[in-house]
C-alpha cells in the first residue's frame, strides 16, 4: 500500500515504523531525519493543505494519514474528501473536539460524558472575578490549541492571575487564548484510552499513562508530554465504564446528530473517587502515546487505519502483545519555553527490536543530527512489566 503520513514530530515517526515493519511503502510530509532512514520524506507542512491533496493524487496514495491537530482543526480531511482522496481522521467539524475546549465541554454535556464543572470567558476581569470566588486549586485551559502548555493549574491567585494575562492579554497562545475554559481540579489518577472510532464501532486500544511536567517527580510547568507508559494495569478495571459512559455515548450521539465522527478518539480521563471523569478530548494519536501503544499493536495498523476510512471498522479485531511499553523523551534545554536549537546529539546506533528511538525536534546540519525543537526524540521500550 502507497501510505502518505503527514508529520514530522515523534508521533508521526512511530506511525511511519509501525507501517514500515509491514513492508507498506510510505511517504511522510514533512517528516524528520529519523522518520528519512525509513521512508521518503516530502518537502511539504503540515497545513500546505493543497499541496498535500496535489501530492497524494499525482503520486496515487493510496491512504493519508494525518498525525497532528492542526491540519485537522484547519480541516484537511474535508479537502482531500472534496477530491475523493482517502484520508484517515476526523473532518474539520469532528476536529472541533480538540480544537476548543468550549465545544467539547458542551458536547460533553449533551451526552451527559460526566467531567468537571467550569465556566467559559471571553473577558479577563470576569475570568479572574470568577476564580477569586471558587478558590483553589482551580484549572485554567486556553480555549484553542495550545501545543500541550495551554492548561495552568493555579494553587494561588497570584498563579491564577499570571496565567490569565499571558493567554488572555498577552496572547502568548495568540487567539487560542481569546477565551478560557475554567474549571474545577479534578483529583485522581489520570489515564488515557484512545479508540478507533468510523462513525458506528468503537475499538479502544490498550490504555496508556502520560507525564506531562517537565521536571522528573511531577514538578515543573506542563508540556507536551515527557514520557508514558502502556498498559496501566491497576486502571484497566475502568476501561469498559470509560468505553459505556463516555467513549460510546459521543460516538452514537455524533452519529445521531449527523455528524459522525471518524478517526482517533484520544480520552484523557481523572479517575476520580466517584469515577472515571473526561479531561479533555484529542482527535488524533497522543505524543509520546503512540510510541508506546503502537510497538504492543500486532495488527497491520494500515489495515485499521484503512477500515475506519473506509468505515468497516466492524471487519477489524485488534490484537495487542503481552508486557509493557515505556517511553521517555529527551528534551532540549529552555523546553517549554524556547529551547535552544543547534545543540548536537549523539545517538546509539545498535538497538535491539524491543527498543527504538523516535526523532521529533531534530535536524541534520553539515550532516550533524542537532536539536530542532523542545522535545528531541523519545526512547521507547518493551519488556514483560514495567
Amino acid at each position: 500500500m502507497d501510505i502518505l503520513v503527514i508529520g514530522g514530530g515523534g508521533r508521526e515517526h512511530a506511525i511511519v515504523w509501525k507501517l514500515n515493519n509491514r513492508g507498506h511503502n510510505i511517504f511522510c510530509a514533512p517528516g524528520n531525519p529519523g522518520i528519512a532512514d525509513i521512508a521518503e520524506c516530502v518537502s511539504l507542512q503540515v497545513n500546505q493543505m493543497k499541496e498535500l491533496a496535489d501530492f497524494a493524487q499525482s503520486n496515487k496514495i493510496d491512504l493519508t494519514v494525518v498525525g497532528p491537530e492542526d491540519p485537522l482543526t484547519n480541516g484537511i480531511v474535508d479537502q482531500f474528501e472534496k477530491r475523493s482522496l482517502l484520508i484517515f481522521g476526523p473532518n474539520q467539524e469532528s476536529a472541533h473536539l480538540e480544537g476548543s475546549k468550549a465545544y467539547a465541554k458542551k458536547v460533553m454535556e449533551r451526552f451527559n460524558v460526566p467531567t468537571a464543572a467550569y465556566m467559559e470567558f471571553d473577558d479577563f476581569e470576569e475570568a479572574l472575578s470568577y476564580v477569586e470566588e471558587q478558590g483553589f486549586p482551580i484549572v485554567i485551559k486556553a480555549d484553542g490549541l495550545a501545543a500541550g502548555k495551554g492548561v495552568t493549574v493555579a494553587e494561588t491567585i497570584e498563579e491564577a492571575e499570571t496565567a490569565l494575562q499571558a493567554a488572555m492579554l498577552q496572547k502568548i497562545f495568540g487567539e487560542s487564548g481569546t477565551k478560557v475554559v475554567i474549571e474545577e481540579c479534578l483529583l485522581g489518577e489520570e489515564m488515557t484510552v484512545l479508540a478507533f472510532v468510523d462513525g458506528k464501532t468503537v475499538l479502544p486500544m490498550v490504555p496508556s499513562q502520560d507525564h506531562k511536567p517537565v521536571f522528573d517527580g511531577d514538578r515543573g510547568p506542563n508540556t507536551g508530554g515527557m514520557g508514558a507508559y502502556s498498559p496501566v494495569p491497576h486502571l484497566e478495571k475502568w476501561i469498559p465504564e470509560i468505553e459505556k459512559n463516555i467513549i460510546r455515548p459521543v460516538a452514537e450521539g455524533l452519529a445521531a446528530e449527523g455528524t459522525p465522527y471518524r478517526g482517533i478518539l484520544y480520552t484523557g480521563l481523572m479517575l476520580t473517587e466517584n469515577g472515571p471523569k473526561v479531561i479533555e478530548f484529542n482527535v488524533r494519536f497522543g505524543d509520546p502515546e503512540a510510541q508506546v501503544i503502537l510497538p504492543l499493536l500486532e495488527n497491520d495498523l494500515a489495515e485499521v487505519l484503512l477500515a475506519v476510512a473506509e468505515k468497516r471498522l466492524h471487519e477489524i479485531d485488534l490484537s495487542w502483545k503481552p508486557g509493557a511499553s515505556v517511553c521517555v523523551i529527551a528534551a532540549a534545554p529552555g523546553y517549554p519555553g524556547p529551547p535552544i536549537k543547534g545543540l548536537p546529539i549523539s545517538l546509539p546506533k545498535n538497538f535491539t527490536a524491543e527498543k527504538q528511538i523516535f526523532h521529533a525536534g531534530t535536524a541534520l546540519q553539515n550532516e550533524q543530527l542537532v536539536t530542532n525543537g523542545g522535545r528531541v526524540f523519545g526512547v521507547t521500550s518493551q519488556g514483560t512489566n514495567i
